[in-house]
């Protein structure tokens, strides 16, 4: 592999740390920290500009919370300027990584999406009887820093650029990288590169996908896939990962799986109850919300058409009518 070097100073441009901070302030234009930054933009990017350059640049503390979509998380961000910083890493390190990832590795990468991995998934699932289904326990919690670091090493040359990387991943003292970090989903993606092209290219797995640490496989003898499932398990130890037990069965595709939402079949697809009970809760606490003037109809209404343009995928005109009519949105097309 073709290590690359003279990247830091395109990191540290002026036009990529403009460019960093659109796609930084993108869903948070409104948000304090990111009105401050633009009220003296050109003085903030140029300071960043120096102290990268200088070597001198220092993460701030993160702000923690917890979400729930829908197993519980805990989310890591960072200060808003340092987010600034790491859109102008990705920009310049993200498609040198992205070309040695796998067609059929679809979690946030340009042209791919959760939309096109569930595509995938029911052409896969027309073609066989089986499905292994294999989650990694406490994924982002459990990735070693040294480890992914030699990983970047393999692609990564530049001195200076290779300071920023390892600043960033030794940002948190804590094992594991920050879930909600622009960085960490690179980072998550490669950590497990080369499981997918050992899958793909010495265990012979035509039908193949992976979304982030959900890995996919497909095949029509169940024997075959419970001995992939145990390479998978003895390649893991390798990144010092382990197969959560309880989330890594094999199904049969015509009984349906649930898989980023929806429960697929070969020949449909429905949206996971689950989703539709979160939906009514949600529904119940901003409409008690919306009684007491806490909030205004707009955020119903916007939240209603984010949950319908998820259901469009699936087969759910009926369900969609029901929870329009259960709430008396009606004035909602379905």
């Amino acid at each position: 592999m073709k290590r690359c070097g003279y990247l830091f100073d395109e990191i540290c441009s002026f036009k990529n740390l403009l460019i960093a901070s659109k796609k930084a302030q993108k869903g948070k234009r409104f948000k304090t920290s990111t009105g401050l930054f633009n009220l003296e933009l050109e003085n903030e990017l140029i300071v960043l500009q120096g102290q990268l350059q200088n070597r001198t640049y220092r993460m701030g503390e993160y702000k923690q919370f917890y979400i729930h979509d829908p197993k519980k998380r805990l989310i890591s961000a960072a200060p808003y300027r340092d987010r600034v910083a790491q859109h102008a890493l990705c920009n310049v390190i993200e498609p040198l990584f992205d070309r040695t990832f796998i067609d059929d590795s679809y979690a946030c990468r340009k042209d791919k999406g959760s939309h096109k991995a569930v595509g995938r998934y029911t052409e896969f699932s027309r073609k066989n009887q089986y499905v292994l289904k294999c989650d990694i326990k406490s994924y982002f919690a459990s990735i070693d820093h040294e480890l992914l670091y030699r990983l970047i090493l393999k692609k990564i040359k530049d001195p200076h650029a290779l300071w920023l990387i390892k600043l960033i991943i030794d940002s948190t003292s804590s094992p594991g990288i920050p879930i909600g970090n622009l960085s960490s989903q690179i980072f998550a993606n490669l950590y497990l590169n080369k499981l997918d092209h050992y899958l793909k290219e010495t265990v012979r797995c035509r039908h193949y996908l992976r979304y982030m640490d959900d890995l996919i496989v497909f095949d029509n003898d169940k024997s075959r896939l419970n001995y992939i499932k145990e390479s998978i398990r003895e390649y893991l130890k390798g990144l010092k990962l382990e197969l959560h037990e309880n989330k890594s069965q094999i199904y049969q595709t015509r009984r349906g799986v649930n898989f980023l939402g929806y429960k697929i079949f070969p020949t449909h697809r429905l949206v996971v109850k689950q989703n539709i009970r979160r939906l009514r809760k949600r529904m119940k606490r901003y409409l008690g919300l919306l009684q007491k003037g806490i909030i205004a109809m707009d955020k119903i209404v916007y939240s209603m058409q984010s949950w319908r343009g998820y259901a469009l995928h699936a087969d759910s005109c009926r369900t969609r009518r029901r929870i329009l009519s259960e709430f008396n949105l009606e004035g909602i097309s379905p």
